[in-house]
């Protein structure tokens, strides 16, 4: 009786799940998010809030498709207070670290103007094993903020360059700019996270490297349709993380479902129908889809256990949107 009750007792910690998938819960959850974000300490400096991979990044992904969706008819007071903070910052060239090399990247590739993109051009590392790339976080928190995460980052960059004006793109010091990312991504870059691999993908032009890393990513879908963390490997170890879990998780499926939709796989296919159907299943009732921290037991209730379920929404909902 005693075992009976504690299952049930775990079960109910659970946050139950939508039979159908719900934009309008995924933008409420996503929004309420931003608004905590906003008034978050730490997330803001001299009064502007910055724009974080977990949280920032797939909320200004995710939420002009949603937009759509819903027949909104203009962007959330969120969405224009990160690209005003974006805006901002565009005048700022130092101090020359990490922070202002993830802020030039997120600002090219979601305001795409002249001004962004010049500045990114001139804060791209121009010598040395990170030539092409930019400084990245790295503060031994999986998935984007490792010693390997610039690759992410150059990922990022590659997609800003790929939205840029034809015209832009065609002038002289860029195209060695962009040169210089494209042989930065084309390095080999031995025991990189399947994870930035697939972003690489993401952000490519190449179909061949499209076609072969959708196949690789295809080879590891769980049975059920989605994607486990470990098949998104090699991570670190972190000693202080939750208990990890196997099987299928939210943020590797929605990450993986979008990226193999961007490179071309039809949603139609058998793998992509069961990978939505796992996205449109596991929707809570709250609006987000659960993900746990691959780095630390944060405190529950505080903003940290939700950075992994705002990025699992934001690309759920890509992924369900394509």
């Amino acid at each position: 009786m005693k075992y009976r009750i504690a299952v049930l007792l775990g079960f109910a910690s659970l946050p139950a799940l939508c039979a159908e998938w719900s934009p309008r819960l995924a933008a409420d959850y996503l929004d309420t998010r931003q608004k905590e974000w906003f008034a978050w300490p730490r997330a803001n400096g001299d009064a502007k809030p910055c724009i974080s991979c977990h949280t920032g990044l797939p909320y200004l992904l995710a939420r002009p498709a949603l937009r759509k969706a819903l027949g909104e008819t203009e962007p959330t007071q969120y969405e224009k207070g990160l690209l005003e903070s974006l805006r901002g910052r565009l005048n700022r060239r130092g101090p020359d670290g990490p922070s202002i090399g993830v802020e030039s990247v997120f600002a090219a590739l979601f305001l795409r103007t002249s001004e962004a993109y010049d500045r990114m051009w001139a804060l791209e590392i121009r010598d040395g094993q990170a030539a092409g790339s930019w400084k990245w976080f790295s503060l031994n928190q999986d998935p984007w903020e490792q010693t390997e995460s610039n690759v992410f980052g150059a990922a990022l960059a590659s997609l800003a360059v790929k939205a840029a004006p034809a015209e832009y793109r065609a002038r002289p010091e860029v195209r060695r700019r962009v040169d210089a990312l494209a042989a930065f991504l084309r390095e080999p870059h031995p025991d990189q996270p399947f994870h930035n691999r697939l972003a690489i993908a993401w952000g490519s032009t190449d179909d061949r490297l499209r076609a072969a890393t959708a196949a690789e990513a295809l080879a590891k879908q769980e049975a059920d349709g989605g994607w486990s963390l470990d098949s998104l490997g090699p991570w670190k170890k972190h000693e202080g993380a939750p208990a990890a879990k196997t099987g299928t998780n939210a943020y590797a499926t929605a990450f993986t479902t979008y990226v193999l939709l961007q490179c071309g796989v039809s949603p139609a296919k058998p793998a992509m129908e069961k990978a939505l159907a796992w996205l449109r299943t596991h929707q809570s009732q709250h609006g987000y889809w659960y993900a746990l921290s691959m780095n630390l037991d944060y405190e529950p209730g505080s903003m940290e256990t939700r950075f992994m379920r705002d990025a699992a929404t934001g690309f759920a909902v890509l992924a369900l949107l394509y």
